[in-house]
């Protein structure tokens, strides 16, 4: 197991830091993304590739050779050329400070599931367990976990429902929510908010994807959260509507989020981004039918680009007019959470 960790790893911090990596590494093979991405950590070269067991071969005297430091903005900012303007246009001043961002490790957070236990007791138990937390003031239920983050889901605090992985921007969302009434989350996914959601009480949670098969382990994360969350199939929605929130955490580029899913920033392309944002307005479009007069539909993304966020938005209103929003709010990727956008609307 810490084999296929450490490998995981490495593979993990090439794919974030890709383009950097193959010009330190000077070349795309898998060992010279190696030679690369050991340059950029300031690991000594000679004491991986000495030939000893089942290390690699002996560094050639090209390999040895280091290659001047990269001034082209695509290499230091590790994104597809493409992308670049879309950061600038999105983000302004901090476009450099989010691709610089992306290309480190996420910050492992819980919620703590405070219908169980206090934020203290969590705090607590955790740590005779090995994980060592700290607060943050991105969401009033996370806690970062600064040690033992692999002891996590072996510890009797996440299996007694007392905690759940989940990221500190993510849980800002569900909690910036109404805190009574029925809420759908309609696209669910694995069901991480519509659970936040269960376990701060006060709410009849139902949770939908258009991929039932994504939200297959909710029940069982339900009962160990002792949370009341009802799936729903796609053609079920219709009888249990309307509804006080409907939440639209809608499919996205992820980009927010390109930390923990890396691969995602190379396989991204201008047509796939084009064919998520009409998928986007079409969710909008749907879910809007089922929210009661008075309630809310709330939109959500974990992706910094201003066509999957405050554009959609836009276009939602043109083609709804007796629709306002009523309220926007981004979260910038840092060492506390991921990128996320999210908007409130309700009907004028």
């Amino acid at each position: 197991s810490k084999d296929r960790a450490a490998v995981r790893d490495h593979v993990f911090d090439v794919l974030r830091n890709r383009l950097m990596t193959a010009h330190l590494g000077q070349g795309d093979t898998g060992r010279a993304l190696m030679i690369g991405v050991l340059r950029l950590q300031g690991a000594p070269l000679e004491d991986y590739f000495n030939a000893q067991g089942h290390a690699p071969a002996l560094l050639s005297k090209d390999e040895l050779s280091e290659p001047q430091i990269p001034t082209e903005t695509p290499v230091t900012w590790n994104l597809p050329e493409w992308l670049i303007p879309l950061f600038d246009q999105a983000l302004g001043k901090n476009a450099q400070q989010t691709a610089i961002a992306l290309q480190s490790r996420a910050p492992i957070c819980l919620r703590v599931n405070q219908a169980l236990t206090s934020f203290e007791q969590a705090r607590e138990r955790l740590a005779g367990e090995g994980v060592i937390t700290r607060t943050t003031p991105v969401a009033p239920t996370a806690l970062i976990v600064t040690e033992g983050a692999r002891k996590i889901r072996n510890s009797a605090a996440y299996a007694e429902g007392w905690v759940e992985l989940q990221d500190a921007a993510s849980q800002a969302i569900t909690a910036d929510l109404p805190r009574s009434g029925k809420v759908l989350d309609y696209c669910a996914g694995g069901g991480g908010k519509a659970l936040a959601m269960a376990m701060e009480g006060g709410r009849d949670v139902f949770a939908h994807d258009i991929d039932a098969r994504r939200m297959s382990d909710l029940p069982a994360r339900a009962a160990r959260a002792q949370a009341q969350v009802t799936p729903l199939e796609t053609d079920e929605i219709p009888a249990h509507a309307p509804f006080d929130v409907v939440l639209c955490d809608v499919p996205c580029s992820g980009s927010g989020a390109w930390r923990r899913a890396p691969e995602g920033k190379w396989t991204l392309t201008p047509e796939r981004l084009a064919e998520l944002n009409g998928i986007q307005d079409q969710i909008l479009d749907k879910a809007q039918e089922f929210v009661t007069s008075g309630g809310m539909l709330a939109y959500a993304t974990c992706s910094v680009l201003n066509s999957e966020n405050e554009d959609r938005i836009e276009a939602f209103l043109a083609r709804n007019p007796a629709w306002i929003c009523t309220g926007q709010r981004r979260f910038n990727i840092n060492a506390e959470a991921d990128g996320f956008f999210t908007a409130h609307l309700r009907r004028a």
